[in-house]
């Protein structure tokens, strides 16, 4: 009986979506120009005072939001199983503080980020192998969670001129797509649409870029089930498959917010070389749960800047029902 009403809400859930209406063209539009007059009042103030106040409505999210706090809740107390109640409410509320300060992040950076400045807004850690690589081109991928503010490190590395390229899903409204994109790519960043992402790789590797990826969605019946957090978690084959085909490095990419400021600890917090896994018996997988671990490692030293609001163990292997 339980598996029957399982997959009747999946169903009537599949339902829901294919009949939900798709806003016309007028509407978007609408959208996208209260967007651009609302951005044009919150920069009159300065960043630190636009954080404060997304801080501020991040709390009133986590009220108002039942669904995803109750998501969020469920995800702290099974990956942090020795933490009281008091802990985990108070680490939800402030990743949902987290996740409305980076989109002040995301607006801010091509305001204020430049060469001769950078130091007043990050710092690094065990950057430097990385850093020769990309400068000597040598392929490289780059992979990072949800986790801090992972945008402005594809930022920074297109403001000193390395040569990157990061995978994206398209928005909806095709207005604030391109308005996001153009953000994105002003300083020389290179983004492709998820969809047609795989043509491009090959020729991409070849000349020596450098490829970024978010790599902690949950990847459906078809993904790598790995360890993360205690809980087997599906994992997108591809990064791994890349590594593989082409002998590239993966690095894993950190960047934690320093307070409530604007300001990023940026770190590479693994390495992982092709040599390292050309004798491991499944070299799929061993690489997969090996960035996968570093995410985890690093989540830990600060949990609050992660997205657990995610949907991350959604999909469950074979024998487990799903969530």
């Amino acid at each position: 009986m339980a598996a029957a009403k399982q997959r009747y809400m999946a169903e009537e859930q599949r339902k829901r979506k294919r009949n939900k209406r798709k806003k016309t063209i007028v509407e978007q539009w609408l959208i996208y120009v209260l967007l651009r007059i609302f951005l044009f009042f919150v920069f009159l103030f300065p960043v630190e005072m636009v954080l404060k106040f997304a801080a501020f409505l991040g709390k009133g999210f986590w009220k108002c939001y039942a669904r995803g706090r109750e998501r969020a809740l469920e995800s702290l107390r099974t990956s942090f199983p020795d933490k009281d109640e008091k802990w985990i409410e108070e680490t939800g509320i402030r990743s949902f503080e987290n996740l409305l300060m980076l989109t002040v992040d995301v607006i801010f950076s091509p305001r204020l980020i430049r060469k001769e400045n950078w130091e007043q807004y990050s710092c690094y850690k065990n950057v430097e192998r990385v850093k020769w690589m990309m400068q000597g081109h040598q392929p490289l991928l780059l992979v990072a969670a949800h986790y801090g503010n992972f945008e402005i490190m594809g930022y920074i590395l297109g403001e000193f001129g390395f040569d990157i390229y990061s995978i994206a899903r398209p928005f909806d409204n095709k207005f604030l797509n391109k308005y996001l994109y153009d953000v994105r790519q002003r300083n020389g960043q290179k983004i492709i649409d998820k969809k047609g992402a795989s043509e491009q790789m090959e020729q991409i590797v070849k000349q020596g870029s450098t490829l970024c990826f978010i790599a902690d969605q949950n990847a459906g019946k078809k993904g790598i089930f790995v360890d993360f957090f205690g809980r087997k978690a599906s994992t997108y084959k591809s990064i791994g498959l890349l590594a593989i085909q082409y002998n590239l490095p993966i690095g894993v990419g950190v960047s934690r917010r320093v307070g409530n400021r604007f300001f990023f600890e940026i770190e590479i917090a693994r390495l992982i070389m092709p040599e390292e896994w050309k004798d491991k018996d499944d070299a799929l997988l061993w690489i997969t749960q090996e960035y996968t671990r570093a995410f985890e490692d690093s989540i830990r030293k600060d949990p609050t800047q992660y997205w657990w609001i995610h949907r991350r163990w959604k999909t469950r292997p074979k024998g487990e029902p799903q969530r």
